[in-house]
């Protein structure tokens, strides 16, 4: 067993605003929790997420250079004061319904490169990239050993496995790349209220949220198995 963390950033704490007050406020929440995140794990951990922008905040354009900078600068100072704990921040690339900032596994490893830390990796997400990419393996390899994160989950967030998701193309480009990082299940039922209403959980896409998880695990080891071997 092991514990990581999502961040998600409100627009009170955006890194990215054009208000130096709040991008200044949402560094030192981002400190904070790296500091919770340290006291829970002892630090050789994961803490991904959008944690790089305010989630669900969109201006109706695309990003600007002026964010770009912005959203550089605040997150390598998170990054080196994470280092120190041993700490690796994974920048979630998502849909674009969500955000403007970092929708492609391309636009992650950009980040990264110009924020230019060791402990600075990507975090992938299948739910989002049956949205974003046109290769499910292209984007893994791609990223190659930026990959520090990934989240498995279905194209409607039930039991991984059930879907669309081309997970042999999944599992053959991590085999490919030789990731050895977390691979996490990230799916949901509707019964805890508060996350079902940000995740748009409106339906059961599961008996129980055991169900899903030990299913979607059973799915999955028998595509590594087979990819695998």
């Amino acid at each position: 067993m092991g514990v990581n963390f999502v961040l998600i950033l409100t627009e009170e704490q955006n890194l990215i605003s054009k208000d130096s007050k709040v991008r200044k406020t949402g560094l030192e929440f981002f400190k904070r929790c790296i500091d919770a995140a340290y006291e829970i794990a002892g630090g050789e951990c994961v803490i991904g997420g959008v944690n790089y922008a305010a989630a669900g905040f969109l201006t109706g354009k695309a990003r600007t250079e002026d964010e770009w900078e912005w959203g550089v600068e605040n997150f390598k100072a998170a990054a080196r004061y994470a280092q120190d704990k041993g700490i690796v921040l994974a920048v979630e690339a998502i849909n674009r319904f969500e955000t403007y900032f970092l929708n492609t596994a391309a636009d992650a490893v950009q980040f990264c490169r110009d924020v230019g830390e060791p402990n600075v990796k990507v975090h992938l997400d299948t739910y989002h990239m049956i949205r974003e990419e046109k290769s499910f393996y292209d984007a893994i390899v791609n990223t190659g050993g930026y990959l520090g994160y990934f989240h498995v989950c279905e194209n409607d967030r039930g039991t991984p496995g059930s879907g669309l998701v081309r997970w042999d193309d999944v599992y053959r480009a991590l085999k490919d790349i030789h990731y050895d990082g977390w691979v996490v299940i990230e799916s949901f039922v509707p019964d805890i209220e508060e996350l079902a209403r940000v995740c748009a959980i409106w339906r059961k896409l599961a008996p129980s949220a055991d169900s899903l998880a030990s299913e979607g695990l059973k799915n999955l080891k028998e595509i590594e198995k087979r990819i695998f071997s």
